[in-house]
Parts: C-alpha cells; structure tokens; sequence
C-alpha cells in the first residue's frame, strides 16, 4: 500500500532493499550448511576455553549488527543502496564468523555438547533471516511491532550461547536433566488421571451418526487398573533411572578423555530414547485400553532402561559405592515386567 502511494520512492526503495535479498540468499545458504555439514578435525591443537571466547565474540558482533541493521530501516531518511549494501555485508560477514567457529568444534568433544552448540547456532542464523525477511515485507521507513521483536529475538538467540553447557559433561546433565523433566510430567499426568478417573476424551463433543462413546471408552475396566498399577511401577523406574544416573553424571562425569567423553554421548542417547517411549506407553494406558499396544510398548521401555542401567554401571560415572542403587533399579524393572507379562500373557 505505502508503495503504490508513493510511486516517486518506490524505485529507490527496491533498489535499496536489493541487497537484503541477496543477504537473505545467502544467509539460508549458511543455514543449510550448519544444520548439515559436517565438523573439520582442525590442524591446529583443539583449545575449548579458546573456541567459547571466540563463539561469544562472533555472536556479539552478530548482536551489534543486527541492531544497525533493524536501525536503518526504522527512520526516515532512506537508506541508499549503498549503505544497505553495506550494512548486508557485515550482517554476512558476522554470520559467517559464528558458523566457521562453530565448525571448529570437533566431534570428538562429545556429540551431545556438539548438538546443543548447532542448534544454538541454527537459531542465531534463522533468527537473522527472520530480520531480514521482516525488513523486506515492512512499510517503508517505519519500525513495525514485528521488526522489534525480530531484532529481540536475534538479541536472545545471541545471549544464549553464552548459557550453553561448557563441556560435554555440562551438556550430558543439561540432556538427562531435560528427559527426567518430561518423565515426570507423563507421570504425574497419569496419576492425575488415575485419581480424578478423568475422561481424556471429554474435549470431544457426542457425535449423533457415530454415537456415543460409552463406558468402554471412558473407563478402566478392574484387569485395566490391576495392569495399569505396574505400568505405572515401571513409569516409577524409569524416573527414578534418570534421577539416579543424573546424580552420578553431576558427581563422577569427566570429559577429560575421548573414552569418558564417548560414555557420557551413549548415556545421553539412551536417556534420549527413554523419555519418548515413556510417553508412549502413558498413551497406551489411557481407555480404552489396548493391552496388547501396553505390552508392546513396556517391552521397549523395558530394553531401554535395563540398557541404560548396565551402561551407567559400566562406565566412569558409576564407582563401586554406586553400583548397590543399580541392582535395586535393574530389581524393580524386572519385577513390574513380570506383573506386566502375567497380566497380558493372553495379548501375544
């Protein structure tokens, strides 16, 4: 609208917007390569304490430049081509600092550490073309509600590299600490449920050409509650599992050796593999209740958890004075299993 009333500026206005498409180009080009390029096994002696400096500067600057960049196209007067020009390719040029400090960071500095920082970075880069795209479809030379937040939201993409784990055992605990949160909340979800007796599907209005859903639909039957009492002991399990293997990270995890580095990644993606088919096996639960889905479904959580428990007692994190917990725990899957399997014998 702004450009059809102001036919004169129109022109000088594409011409200056120009080279924010050619920066929006580019920057989803280095985006494409952070989320899947590969890390390069420097030449030079890999410093950690080095790698975080450098990371924290190349975002600061990426912060500064975003701000110029937002400020330039919120006043009059207009910004020539030139400028914008300008201003596009220090906004490049600090994007491509942050994505070539990232790649210095090499894999064997723990994969779990390695995730977090690309997925730092991937925000970084998106919330930059986020800007920049803002920019583009704004009116001319007015600083719209979007363009504010947009600029806040690379301000915040930034600031949060610096809350980042700062080894792979921070990042280790930071992984178990978030697959015990969801844990929990499936858990007491479920409890909820099973005191109040809700009716998970009371969002869902009485259809008059199906019919209505019926007491099969809305109740546990007595065999239902008998099963879900030791579903609910191997829910128990499992967060008592992350707890416990969390606690040992905090206190024994090192990553001063590709070996320890190495077993606190495998502790990681187990944890990471618990906490959605504990989830899983919550959905099954729920009425009407497929017992054969539940059995599927506490099997793998089963297989999880005995592997979880045996590569913690296996590893660094575990020292004999920790190993008695690990037999109790490995005792309590094992005995809400064989509950679950007299229960559902009849399902397989």
């Amino acid at each position: 609208v702004a450009e059809l009333c102001a036919p004169v500026a129109a022109p000088a206005a594409m011409e200056a917007r120009e080279p924010l498409r050619d920066l929006r180009g580019a920057l989803r080009a280095v985006l494409a390569r952070v989320r899947e390029g590969e890390p390069g096994e420097g030449r030079e002696p890999f410093e950690l304490p080095r790698f975080w400096e450098a990371l924290g500067q190349t975002c600061k600057v990426t912060s500064q430049e975003a701000t110029k960049l937002s400020l330039a196209f919120s006043r009059p007067p207009l910004t020539s081509a030139e400028d914008c020009q300008k201003l596009s390719e220090d906004v490049q040029n600090a994007i491509l600092a942050v994505a070539t400090v990232y790649y210095w960071l090499p894999k064997g500095q723990g994969t779990t550490l390695r995730k977090m920082v690309r997925d730092a970075t991937t925000e970084v880069v998106e919330g930059m073309i986020q800007l920049t795209e803002t920019i583009l479809s704004a009116p001319l030379e007015s600083l719209s509600q979007e363009q504010l937040i947009s600029t806040g939201g690379v301000w915040e993409a930034c600031e949060q590299v610096s809350n980042l784990p700062r080894d792979n055992q921070a990042a280790v605990v930071s992984a178990l600490a978030a697959c015990l949160g969801v844990v929990k909340d499936a858990l007491e979800e479920m409890e909820r449920a099973l005191v109040e007796g809700q009716d998970p599907y009371s969002d869902i209005m009485e259809d008059e050409e199906l019919g209505f859903r019926g007491n099969r639909d809305t109740y546990w039957s007595e065999a239902d509650r008998k099963l879900l009492s030791s579903c609910m002991g191997l829910m128990k399990a499992s967060k008592a599992c992350l707890k416990k293997v969390l606690g040992v990270v905090k206190a024994y995890g090192k990553a001063d050796s590709p070996e320890q580095i190495a077993q606190l990644d495998d502790l990681a993606d187990i944890a990471n593999e618990i906490s959605p088919s504990v989830d899983e096996l919550a959905l099954s639960m729920y009425p009407p209740m497929n017992q054969l889905a539940v059995r599927l479904n506490v099997n793998t959580q089963e297989a999880f958890l005995i592997n979880f428990l045996h590569f913690c007692r296996t590893s660094h994190v575990c020292p004999p004075s920790e190993e008695g917990w690990v037999q109790f725990l490995t005792g309590a899957v094992d005995h809400n299993m064989n509950k679950i399997k007299n229960f559902t014998q009849g399902q397989l």
